[in-house]
């Protein structure tokens, strides 16, 4: 596929997409930006911001199937995974798939199930595979977690681990639209949601086609170079108690290489590091408290790094 070509078909989702989800254009470029670099992206805000019709948006574009956890309380691991159920007719056990098994999966509210449950996604979102009772299940690909959170201050709710945060390559925030999306978005919904005149774009085997052409931009030396220095930089800097893992390089190399390519480009320049850079990076790092207390985030932080960490001047590929 073709740098122009694959461009191509990025922008046809993300035009499909914007034809529900109003006013937020670089929410939804950055959400496909994560499905294209192969990971799993944390949307967090408040309700009502349109989260889960994201996510169905894009199910709907890509002619994929969709499934919803709705995370509580008293959910139970195997209400995700699914489970070995006896067949009396068989006499043996069967599995029954859980809702895993799709292609788009909305973790709805996913901080307020206990950490036993959310640990049920670990091996899917790292693996794309379930293992019940020794026995271990391939899911179909593409496979796109996109898991929605409250803010922390909420009641009600568990905080995810570091291990779960760090499994999703993108944490976006989704914020409320400015008036006039929000008047357009008024307007669509006059007689029914757009969402069900929303027609697939794209297929599931096409994602799958995207991702990895998405593999195959390149990446210069000196720019895998300053994605390393970035994360080290975040390794020496005392404002955090966590740093950035290997996982999140990795991380944002893929994004920098899905951006090259919403760009048409078939290299990474440093400018698209730089974009990725703090919805890469923001969850997987943990403040100082002394810091928090002065009214740091880990955005600020994390631009500070960016400044600070010298740019190259990456030769482009003839």
């Amino acid at each position: 596929m073709k740098p122009g070509e694959l461009q191509q078909y990025m922008q046809r989702l993300l035009d499909a997409v914007e034809q529900v989800i109003v006013g937020k254009s670089e929410v939804v470029r950055m959400v496909l930006t994560g499905l294209f670099a192969g990971g799993h992206v944390l949307l967090e805000d408040v309700p009502g911001v349109g989260k889960t019709m994201l996510a169905r948006s894009i199910a709907r574009s890509i002619k994929g199937s969709f499934r919803r956890i709705q995370f509580t309380p008293d959910l139970l691991p195997s209400d995700v995974t699914g489970s070995s159920i006896y067949d009396p007719q068989k006499r043996e056990f069967v599995f029954r798939p859980g809702p895993v098994f799709t292609n788009v999966l909305v973790a709805d509210e996913i901080n307020r199930a206990t950490p036993k449950s959310q640990a049920a996604l670990l091996e899917c979102m790292e693996e794309f595979r379930v293992t019940v009772d020794g026995e271990t299940h391939t899911l179909p690909r593409p496979f796109f977690v996109v898991a929605t959170e409250n803010p922390v201050e909420l009641r009600g709710t568990f905080p995810l681990p570091e291990t779960q945060l760090d499994r999703f390559i993108m944490r976006v925030d989704v914020g409320y639209p400015d008036p006039d999306a929000e008047v357009e978005m008024l307007t669509r919904q006059t007689l029914r949601h757009p969402i069900y005149d929303l027609e697939p774009v794209l297929t599931a085997q096409d994602v799958v086609e995207i991702q990895q052409a998405v593999r195959r931009v390149y990446v210069d030396d000196s720019i895998k170079r300053y994605i390393v220095n970035i994360a080290n930089r975040t390794r020496r800097a005392k404002e955090l108690t966590l740093p950035a893992s290997p996982r999140a390089s990795i991380s944002l190399f893929r994004c920098a290489q899905a951006t090259a390519a919403f760009e048409g480009r078939d290299y990474v320049v440093p400018d698209d590091v730089k974009r990725v850079a703090l919805p890469v990076l923001r969850h997987r790092v943990v403040l100082n408290p002394q810091y928090v207390a002065d009214g740091a985030s880990a955005d600020t932080v994390i631009r500070e790094i960016l400044e600070q960490v010298p740019v190259p001047m990456a030769p482009v590929p003839a």
